[in-house]
């Protein structure tokens, strides 16, 4: 049904992760949604990206002229009296306290697990982001896709079949530590760790959140498929240093914790970035540029 609504959020997954997977032809289940876009995050850690996207501020692509993939020309999801109204076309026009009150305000199911404890409804802290939900899993750790495939696939059974659905699912297994369940590496001691110095490894890292990836990627194709024909947004909350500045995972804010993978598909049909500034048009808003700065400075 085109009106259904898939969204992923792989935790943590860097963009130059998700690239050198996608190129390698490691992720076909992601792949079959559209092209693969660099996007900018709203925020740096899991609660406030979500917080974010609940409001309809999804990453986006401050560079182009496509509507979804740049929210400030046309939201996917579009709130009422959420800021500018942009000027291009807006995805689903909704009303509410959040993105998923307003799809329970037109009929439908709204379905989500989250795989990190931001989304642990026995806090107060965690219980926000699952709360709007009419069904909520939280399956108790970072690595449980398995789990929460199974749990929303009975949740999926159990509707009618003409009643449209949102299901959101964040992924962990691409957090740190980068494991998931039969990895052929120990859990523990986490490759990234804040404020690890030399125990910390941007080499492993980097292999292993590229393995959780491709395995993820494996375990969600048959859900990505059954929303083919509809709406399916995927992308990363944030991304995470790995030494760059000395830096180690996330909750900072940095260009590698702020640029993430996008993708989408809208009513079945993959949202490529098309529309590119002329050559001409730059060098109209360069001569502009030169001109104020001369009238200024």
């Amino acid at each position: 049904m085109s009106r259904n609504v898939l969204f992923i959020t792989l935790d943590s997954c860097r963009f130059d992760t998700f690239m050198l997977a996608h190129r390698a032809g490691l992720l076909p289940g992601f792949s079959s949604v559209g092209p693969l876009h660099r996007a900018k995050a709203p925020s740096y850690f899991t609660y406030g990206s979500h917080s974010a996207f609940w409001m309809g501020f999804t990453p986006g692509v401050a560079t182009s002229n496509q509507p979804f993939l740049n929210p400030k020309i046309g939201k996917l999801f579009r709130m009422s009296f959420s800021g500018h109204a942009g000027t291009g076309v807006d995805g689903f026009a909704l009303q509410g306290a959040n993105l998923i009150d307003g799809f329970r305000r037109l009929g439908y199911a709204t379905i989500g697990s989250g795989a990190v404890d931001w989304f642990d409804p026995s806090t107060e802290t965690g219980a926000v982001l699952g709360q709007p939900f009419e069904h909520f899993y939280f399956p108790g750790n970072t690595w449980s896709l398995g789990q929460q495939l199974t749990w929303i696939d009975q949740q999926l059974q159990q509707l009618v079949d003409d009643q449209p659905r949102f299901v959101f699912l964040n992924v962990g297994e691409t957090h740190v530590p980068y494991w998931y369940e039969g990895a052929p590496w120990p859990q523990r001691p986490s490759p990234c760790r804040a404020f690890g110095g030399d125990q910390c490894d941007a080499e492993e890292s980097a292999r292993r959140q590229l393995a959780c990836l491709a395995w993820a990627d494996s375990q969600l194709a048959p859900l990505i498929e059954q929303f083919c024909s509809g709406t399916v947004l995927i992308c990363a909350d944030h991304g995470d240093c790995w030494g760059e500045d000395g830096l180690w995972e996330h909750g900072i804010s940095h260009p590698k914790t702020l640029t993430v993978p996008l993708l989408m598909r809208v009513h079945g049909k993959a949202i490529c970035d098309d529309v590119k500034p002329s050559p001409s048009r730059i060098r109209s808003v360069r001569a502009r540029l030169k001109q104020w700065l001369r009238a200024h400075f």
